[in-house]
């Protein structure tokens, strides 16, 4: 065991004595732990040392009076007989309302099973709401509050509606009127969430809806056939739309390319023609031109000198030998000799 220093208790470190003897400080160490023992035996069994749990806080009443002391979480002390402790949750919790029967408007009677109710007490009004309401303040607004806005939804409404038609509706409806009340009387009360399960029917009336279910149900397959069906349809008219618009398009190309083709072909012959009427003007006008220049020089040419010249060209060419005892006489044209005859035969 370790020797107690000059200035230390046994034991517990920073508490000054006066320096002891090895012996005395071990007594009394020995003393200090039989005393809390001691008080830790007698805490128990007299309510003197409680333990406040973590998510709680401690409440306490003193001859039946509620104290306004509100302890947090862990070891805590009173007094045994005259003050009472009681933990109270601040943190989320679940309470399960079971078994609640109600009746609907038709005057049908069904029962909800379980309905389940998250809420939480707020730390800053637990002593309000335990002086007004006590400890078990969920019973009066959560669990008979349950029964009764259940049953004010279901004399409100047929059992179609509860069942069927406004099921999903309900949680949210049991929410907001549990939260109403409780932020009117009981403000401490935040009402988070509020989950209900399934009614349970009457077996008649459920094989009833099991028949209508599954009516329904052929009647939504025969539905989601036809809309199949209706689709395949629509599929096929798109794409036979498709295909001939796709063959018309095709077509209009070849019928573009053909004409396209058709007015090169034409274009090609318009140049061609254009090309042979200018040529052809040409070899006119060349022709032309050249008859022309004949003809001036022809005019030029025709003097009684030349044509005298082409005279004896033509008769030397044409000289013929005739047998006979008379020999044909020429007839000539006084024309065409008529300068050379006056030339050779002059009048006197």
């Amino acid at each position: 065991m370790r020797q107690p220093q000059e200035g230390q208790g046994p034991g517990f470190p920073g508490v000054p004595i006066p320096a002891l003897g090895a012996a005395t400080a071990v007594y009394i160490q020995l003393a200090v732990v039989v005393v809390i023992v001691a008080l830790v035996i007698a805490g128990s069994n007299l309510n003197i040392v409680h333990q406040v749990p973590e998510g709680h806080v401690g409440v306490y009443w003193r001859g039946g009076a509620l104290l306004k002391t509100i302890t947090e979480p862990g070891f805590r002390m009173c007094l045994p007989y005259i003050t009472r402790y009681e933990p109270i949750q601040v943190t989320l919790q679940t309470d399960e309302v079971k078994n609640i029967p109600c009746g609907t408007k038709g005057g049908v009677m069904i029962f909800f099973e379980k309905i389940e109710v998250v809420n939480r007490l707020k730390k800053d009004h637990v002593y309000e709401t335990i002086l007004n309401y006590g400890v078990k303040y969920d019973k009066a607004w959560i669990y008979d509050k349950i029964h009764h806005e259940i049953n004010q939804f279901c004399s409100a409404h047929s059992l179609q509606e509860v069942y069927i038609d406004k099921f999903d509706q309900i949680d949210e409806i049991m929410k907001e009127a549990i939260q109403r009340d409780c932020t009117r009387y009981a403000p401490g009360i935040e009402i988070i969430g509020v989950r209900v399960t399934k009614p349970s029917i009457p077996n008649t009336i459920a094989r009833n809806y099991e028949r209508m279910e599954e009516e329904r149900t052929k009647v939504l397959i025969a539905t989601e056939m036809q809309k199949v069906v209706e689709k395949e349809a629509e599929t096929q008219k798109k794409r036979a739309v498709t295909e001939a618009e796709k063959d018309s398009q095709v077509s209009m190309i070849y019928m573009n390319q053909k004409v396209m083709e058709k007015e090169s072909i034409k274009r090609q012959e318009e140049i061609e023609n254009e090309i042979f009427l200018a040529r052809e003007k040409s070899l006119a006008d060349a022709n032309y031109y050249r008859v022309l220049k004949e003809a001036e020089a022809n005019q030029l040419k025709l003097t009684p000198q030349f044509l005298e010249l082409k005279f004896i060209e033509a008769v030397t060419n044409n000289t013929k030998l005739f047998f006979g005892e008379k020999i044909a006489g020429m007839v000539l044209d006084q024309r065409l000799l008529g300068n050379f005859l006056v030339r050779e035969h002059p009048k006197s």
